[in-house]
């Protein structure tokens, strides 16, 4: 493939119909990084960047890439599309596969329109494919899939073809059901099947890939048949049996007839790679010959594995193979903006900027979405990496800033800043462009004081376009550490990392604590890990830090309704708040996690999805005041039964503040509440103004939730991971036995079929406590000896502590104890007549 300049890559931005952008995705180890270096190495451009991501083997960031592919006329001939001329622009994105990072996925997926989903054939699907997927069709990707590492098959184990097209038929099935349970009708069929050409077969370590169409091109001419007809004999229940020349619908059992698939793709390939490993280099050459393939002289003196891989890499070229799948099952910007406007814009979906961003027009206003920041190489300032989905972004150009909390009409969360340069990929390099059109990715210079982490750019005078929605993450920061400096005089230092770190990725949460403590949050061991190595080597200047043990978030919640109702006074004794609290019925607090109940909904629908599926009254659920903590957490405050109470508007604002205060630090031990809904029964209101302010109100309010709280069986809930454990039958043992010391425990069991290996090997999920995996895989691998494949923990769902905190020496209560030293409060949780007034 030529060498594209920067100017000819320009050129190709303007085609708009003739972009793919593209996440390659996949569970941790199923070969993505080494496929997208196979791709990238053909089209001439480098791969992953990171030393520490070379050492650990896997990737953490996720890194953008434009490809130039030029097709030829004869391949194109039965591409349906709008298309102008032959060349390509793909724009790669290499995301991490491991949870911890599940974030640089979902940022991936914000800027693309299709994934190539990577599963390794003889691991199959896995957990983090399923969320992969999840997440991808969520966000309206057309996904196509690619089965990797075929050289284990061919090398490593020694089956026969009838099993390993099983094993392929029952990947590509599983992946279809997981696609099926997600997909979007807006999205149409995204199921894959082999013999439409949405299923490639690669090895990308040594750089090879099919798909049946370029075994169909092969054999259509000698067959006499058109492309598709011979496609779709090459998979499915489709033998030949060259005795008689016939195909059938079924084995016919003489010993000649065979599957079409195993016949024509999987024997040939067989043949030459055995013939390269065993140097039967009289046999080759002539089949070589006979598939027009020709290998340069210099190459034919090689041996063994180099051998075979050169000959492979030239027959069947992974570029070739994937770049053409891309190119033909997945939507252009153009097709892709169609579908996927409704899920982007949070504005009318028929305003100009809707219509701009549906028809990928590059005349109409700018709508940019930036998905994440990247370091840049001068200390201290980024990059703002994203997409331009309408309009045209340029050096020097004015444009709004809409930050994630903007709201339109508002001053808050916005700026106005001229960019300071427009930059692509260009593999590996950042190169400087006069300016990016719409449906290309874009690397922008400058922006960095004004975003945080995402946000949306249009140009200076729109003032009326609304933001493109925040990004919904798979995971959530649970698990904490502080950091402080080694030398105090370094302080300035680790504050200013901290900033930068928050920016750099987008799940981290850095605060200060009220003892002083540095906190950051981070998804799991090893997210926090490659952030302290961040923080410490990019960010302070290898200056020294001392880390504490992980700390796990808690949650609070209560058990029934308040046992009375309580009532508080304000500081003058002229008003008095009664109130009750209560649990949420159960999935209500998921329902606000996952956003389908929030704050901005309509208040119709809410009440309509409040009264049908959690059984609230119509009334109660017209009447919700507020949601918290952060105004979007998982909490209701209600006004229920106050029934003609004059000024009741006034000191609203004052409990909403009250209830965000007391929600994001409960009574037991400071943690945020989860799952409690608050009702108001009633309230004595001073007529005047000047008594009922919000110095009289907010701690008034406070006060109140809290000894509601204490009086509705308050416990503590704990976060819990899914774990997944693949091992052999003689490692079951002491796996659970690991499980049952770490208060981990089963819930799915079943035998993983595989080909050619005796042992079977056992999927094992089961729920652990975040608290208790700390050193769980080391502990893992020790009693096991190193036969567990423990792959990852996904944050599940938070469970409840069923022991009464109130009651002491009780292991819920020491834990509380534990807590509130942590946090410098006092060692006994507050009783109860500190919050409450009698009358």
């Amino acid at each position: 493939m030529a060498q594209l300049t920067v100017e000819g890559l320009r050129r190709l931005m303007d085609f708009s119909t003739n972009i793919r952008n593209i996440s390659v995705v996949a569970h941790v180890d199923h070969g993505k990084s080494t496929l997208t270096n196979s791709l990238v190495a053909a089209a001439g451009a480098a791969g992953d960047t990171r030393a520490d991501e070379v050492e650990r083997g896997i990737t953490v960031k996720s890194i953008g890439k434009s490809l130039y592919y030029e097709m030829s006329h004869d391949s194109l001939k039965n591409f349906k599309g709008e298309r102008q001329g032959n060349e390509y622009l793909i724009n790669l994105i290499d995301s991490p596969g491991h949870v911890d990072f599940s974030s640089e996925v979902t940022a991936a997926l914000r800027i693309t329109d299709g994934a190539l989903v990577v599963v390794d054939c003889i691991e199959g699907v896995c957990v983090q494919t399923e969320t992969v997927l999840r997440q991808a069709l969520g966000e309206m990707v057309r996904p196509v899939l690619t089965i990797n590492k075929l050289d284990r098959c061919f090398l490593d184990l020694r089956v026969d073809a009838e099993e390993f097209y099983q094993t392929f038929q029952r990947v590509i099935e599983n992946v279809n059901v997981i696609m099926a349970t997600y997909e979007d009708p807006m999205l149409g069929g995204v199921q894959v099947y082999p013999e439409k050409g949405t299923v490639a077969f690669s090895a990308g370590l040594h750089g090879w890939a099919f798909t049946l169409t370029s075994f169909a091109k092969m054999y259509a001419s000698k067959f006499g048949v058109d492309e598709a007809k011979m496609m779709e004999r090459l998979w499915g229940e489709n033998f030949f049996d060259p005795a008689t020349k016939m195909w059938t619908s079924k084995n016919t059992g003489s010993p000649t007839c065979k599957r079409g698939f195993v016949q024509f793709c999987y024997e040939p390939i067989q043949q030459i790679i055995n013939n390269c490993m065993n140097d039967q280099k009289d046999k080759l050459w002539p089949m070589l010959q006979k598939l027009g393939v020709t290998i340069k002289s210099d190459d034919k003196e090689l041996m063994g594995k180099a051998l075979m891989k050169r000959v492979m890499q030239t027959w069947l070229p992974a570029s070739n193979a994937l770049l053409e799948m891309m190119i033909f099952h997945l939507p252009s910007p153009v097709q892709a903006q169609k579908y996927r406007v409704e899920n982007l814009y949070e504005g009318s979906l028929d305003d100009i900027y809707a219509t701009a961003i549906r028809n990928c027009d590059p005349d109409g206003p700018l709508m940019l979405y930036v998905s994440k920041m990247i370091p840049a190489s001068d200390k201290g300032r980024f990059f703002a990496f994203g997409r331009v989905f309408s309009g045209k972004v340029s050096t020097g150009l004015k444009v709004r800033i809409m930050g994630p909390n903007h709201v339109p009409g508002e001053k808050k969360d916005l700026y106005v800043k001229s960019v300071e340069r427009t930059l692509i990929w260009m593999g590996k390099k950042l190169e400087t462009v006069e300016d990016v059109p719409c449906g290309n990715t874009v690397v922008l210079f400058g922006l960095d004081q004004f975003i945080t982490k995402h946000a949306t750019l249009t140009n200076e005078k729109e003032v009326d376009a609304h933001p493109i929605r925040a990004m919904k993450f798979s995971v959530s920061p649970v698990v904490r550490i502080s950091v402080q400096c080694k030398v105090a005089s370094d302080l300035p230092k680790l504050v200013e990392g901290l900033k930068l770190l928050a920016k750099s990725d987008p799940m981290v949460v850095c605060s200060i604590e009220e003892s002083g403590e540095h906190i950051i949050a981070g998804t799991g061991e090893l997210h926090l890990e490659i952030c302290l190595q961040d923080l410490q080597e990019d960010f302070m200047g290898g200056a020294e830090i001392v880390v504490s043990s992980p700390i796990v978030s808690f949650r609070e919640t209560v058990l029934e309704r308040s046992c009375r109702t309580v009532m508080s006074k304000s500081p003058n004794k002229h008003n008095c708040l009664y109130m009750e609290a209560r649990p949420l019925e159960e999935g209500l607090a998921e329902a606000v996690d996952e956003g389908r109940i929030g704050p901005r909904d309509d208040p119709k629908v809410r009440s309509k999805i409040l009264a049908e599926e959690f059984g609230w009254s119509k009334n109660l659920a017209k009447r919700i005041w507020c949601f918290g903590p952060e105004t979007t957490g998982p909490n209701m405050l209600v006004v229920d039964r106050c029934k003609g109470v004059q000024y009741l508007d006034e000191i609203k604002d004052s409990v909403v503040a009250g209830f965000q205060w007391a929600s994001k630090e409960g009574a037991l031990c400071e943690e945020k509440m989860r799952g409690v809904c608050f009702e108001m029964c009633d309230v004595v209101i001073h007529p005047d103004a000047i008594n009922r302010g919000g110095g009289q109100i907010i701690p008034t309010a406070r006060r109140v939730f809290l000894a509601s709280q204490l009086t509705a069986k308050p416990r503590l809930l704990e976060p819990v991971y899914l774990v997944e454990i693949q091992a052999p039958e003689q490692a079951r043992k002491a796996i659970y036995s690991v499980l049952k010391e770490k208060r981990g425990h089963v819930f799915e069991e079943m035998q993983m079929p595989l080909p050619g290996i005796g042992t079977p090997l056992y999927n094992i999920k089961a729920y652990l406590p975040v608290i208790e995996s700390f050193g769980f895989s080391w502990r893992l691998r020790n009693a096991t000896s190193g036969h567990a494949a423990f792959s990852q923990c996904v944050f599940d769902h938070w469970e409840l502590i069923t022991e009464d905190p109130m009651e002491p020496w009780k292991p819920a209560a020491n834990l509380v104890a534990h807590i509130r030293k942590r946090k410098g409060l006092k060692e006994h949780i507050t009783p109860l007549s500190e919050y409450e007034d009698k009358l």
